[in-house]
């Protein structure tokens, strides 16, 4: 079958949601990352180690030339499901966002924040991180367990602890909103609802992306120049990827080269 968005030799992407059934009660309400017949790259499909794969067009993104493949990829995963979980934030203009665990996600939403007007706080146990969050320009940063002066208007919980959750919860102010952004996150320990959830405080999660979510993200942050800090390792070496990530040692977003 002929594709009708693209040209051969276009430089296209294909991120993490490939497939959805486009006739469910949740596609038809433009909430196809709930989608219960969704497929994703690297789980249904091959494509996450491929040097090449294939997708439905409709499933695919243009990606211009403005940045390397390598500084690209962290875009076509991180960066969307980044995307989303600010924008479930619901910040009003200029609103406060604190970002706990400063990974490859965060940076890329504290990047974007920056690009919209809004001030960000970086909460993470790794002095790397909290390095990275202030030559990023953090108004603050410090540990999960601490708070500062002023109340957020809202927080995306990156880092997959439950333990961080109560934390950011006393952070915002009454009325806000923390988003969980992490597929994976070990259980909640108990919730005091005095101290935690009242005054209207909305504790809310982030499942996959639409492709709007890609289309608009790739948009905003190709026109705002936003370039992610990227550390290449071959293939053979990606366990040591893997490693350095785990102990946090990787400066920027690890990305494995598959040539």
């Amino acid at each position: 079958m002929q594709a009708r968005r693209f040209q051969l030799g276009d430089r296209v992407g294909v991120a993490w949601l490939r497939h959805t059934c486009e006739r469910c009660a949740d596609c038809r309400r433009d909430r196809e990352n709930l989608c219960p017949h969704s497929r994703y790259t690297g789980n249904h499909a091959d494509g996450g180690y491929a040097e090449s794969c294939v997708v439905d067009e409709d499933y695919a993104y243009p990606l211009g030339d403005a940045l390397s493949a390598f500084e690209t990829a962290p875009l076509l995963c991180s960066g969307i499901i980044g995307y989303r979980a600010l924008q479930r934030a619901q910040l009003s203009p200029g609103g406060r966002i604190g970002l706990f665990g400063f990974g490859s996600s965060a940076a890329l939403v504290a990047r974007l924040a920056r690009h919209r007007g809004h001030p960000f706080y970086a909460f993470s146990r790794g002095d790397a991180h909290l390095g990275e969050a202030r030559r990023l320009g953090a108004e603050w940063a410090g540990d999960p367990g601490e708070r500062p002066a002023e109340a957020l208007d809202a927080a995306i919980v990156f880092a997959p602890s439950g333990n961080v959750v109560p934390p950011a919860l006393r952070a915002i102010r009454p009325g806000g909103r923390v988003v969980l952004a992490g597929i994976h996150m070990s259980d909640l320990p108990a919730v005091d609802y005095e101290r935690h959830l009242f005054h209207e405080k909305t504790l809310t999660s982030v499942e996959a992306n639409t492709r709007a979510d890609g289309r608009s993200f790739l948009e905003e942050a190709l026109s705002a120049e936003i370039k992610p800090r990227v550390q290449v390792f071959p293939l053979e070496r990606a366990n040591e990827a893997l490693a350095g990530l785990q102990a946090g040692e990787l400066e920027g977003t690890a990305v494995l080269d598959c040539s």
